[in-house]
């Protein structure tokens, strides 16, 4: 472990060499800074990535469900869950798609939803990107790069491999 923690600094001097970055808007004002890695990594076992991703799936539906009643029957609009400025206000509402239904009812094809965990252990939600969600690309470039960094890693523990996950889109 210790091994890693000294990692870190050259993690991060490959990421930055990369320019592995994000934006974030902070006062009004766009800002795009280095994403910061963490060489520690933070295990989730099998039982709670199954509970997690079990969730994370519904969640997705939902979404999807919200997106295709937006665009066709409004019931969320009608019952006064969310007021209809809110809905055609919005930068991603697009007119132009009223009425369109996508194969499979599958509006979102990558959802990011920001997952943290909090102190007591439980998980929580922090946001929904579906619009571009670059956060995908994140594990893979720092995988990429622990691999040059620490490829023992890979060959001692049971590590998930993210490397097809273009092919499994």
């Amino acid at each position: 472990m210790d091994e890693l923690y000294e990692s870190s600094g050259t993690v991060n001097s490959w990421l930055e060499r990369l320019g592995v970055r994000f934006g974030i808007y902070k006062n009004g004002q766009f800002k795009e800074q280095l994403f910061p890695y963490d060489s520690i990594p933070r295990v989730i076992s099998a039982s709670e990535y199954k509970e997690l991703e079990k969730g994370l799936i519904q969640r997705t539906d939902a979404l999807n469900r919200f997106i295709y009643d937006v665009y066709h029957d409004k019931k969320i609009i009608k019952d006064g869950v969310i007021p209809p400025e809110f809905v055609y206000s919005s930068k991603g509402y697009m007119p132009e798609a009223e009425g369109v239904t996508p194969p499979m009812n599958i509006y979102s094809h990558i959802s990011g939803i920001d997952l943290v965990q909090a102190k007591d252990g439980s998980w929580v939600i922090l946001e929904d990107n579906l619009r571009i969600p670059s956060g995908a690309s994140y594990p893979m470039i720092a995988r990429q790069v622990m691999r040059k960094v620490h490829p023992s890693i890979f060959h001692d523990t049971k590590i998930l491999d993210n490397r097809d996950y273009g092919q499994l889109l």
